[in-house]
């Protein structure tokens, strides 16, 4: 079992830089130092100081009284996508995929309560949302985020739980503990997920997931189509492909199957 860290051990100072990233958001793109020192819980003096080094090393600019975030800040999640390599083993097989069925396929990995998207190969259809890398939307509402809820050991579930806000997008969203409980049984006994217009209406989506040598779900892999494509229709033509694809990219990765498994 591995030492719990101590707090002597920790950098306070990149705690609190981490911090200061990220309470910019798409609905607070530029603050005030006021709004970041409130955001962050940090004194008016410490959020400057921090905001002046993320100025300095090309991270943040500040216009006015205002302070936003940029492009370079992507660096930091490109790093992870360069160490992990996953989206370039993924790429191959997701390309299969939409040339098998005609459709865009998603990779998403879950970051605290919500989906990140690692990429997307489109069909150029264009639909309400846009998934552009980088787009996080909530775990609970989404085929993609139940495959890797569906795998959290009843720790980790229990804090997503406890964090997550089970709002309503549409009149189909799980809104509840118990049935999002419900929800995520179902998919661990199947192994894959199926969510019928839960976050978008008149979209609806499957997914597969994406293991690592571990055998544990790092990722995602799914697909959508509007309503008028029957779930019927998604298990028979889109989900053998779609398996396929999260199988083969979770083989390259190091997951071990065993014979005969699904």
């Amino acid at each position: 079992m591995a030492k719990p860290v101590e707090e002597r051990d920790l950098v306070r100072a990149l705690s609190r830089g981490l911090d200061v990233i990220l309470a910019f958001s798409k609905h607070r793109p530029r603050m005030t130092l006021s709004e970041v020192a409130d955001a962050t819980g940090l004194s008016k003096p410490t959020a400057r100081r921090l905001l002046l080094t993320l100025i300095d090393h090309g991270y943040a600019n500040t216009v006015g009284r205002t302070f936003a975030l940029t492009p370079r800040v992507l660096a930091l999640g490109y790093a992870y996508l360069s160490s992990l390599n996953l989206t370039e083993i993924a790429q191959p097989f997701m390309e299969h995929v939409v040339e098998e069925t005609g459709a865009s396929c998603a990779l998403t990995t879950l970051d605290g309560t919500e989906v990140v998207y690692l990429m997307r190969l489109s069909t150029h259809r264009i639909t309400g949302l846009t998934l552009a890398t980088g787009t996080r939307l909530p775990a609970h509402a989404m085929s993609l985020g139940h495959v890797v809820l569906a795998d959290l050991g009843p720790g980790e579930l229990d804090r997503y739980l406890a964090k997550a806000d089970l709002a309503a997008f549409t009149a189909r969203t799980i809104t509840s503990r118990e049935a999002l409980l419900s929800r995520l049984e179902e998919v661990r006994r199947q192994g894959w997920a199926i969510a019928d217009q839960e976050l978008e209406d008149g979209r609806r989506a499957i997914a597969a997931p994406v293991r690592d040598a571990s055998g544990k779900v790092i990722a995602a892999m799914g697909r959508s189509a509007p309503t008028t494509t029957g779930i019927a229709r998604m298990r028979e033509e889109m989900l053998p492909s779609l398996l396929v694809g999260a199988r083969r990219t979770s083989e390259q990765l190091g997951a071990d199957f065993a014979p005969g498994s699904s």
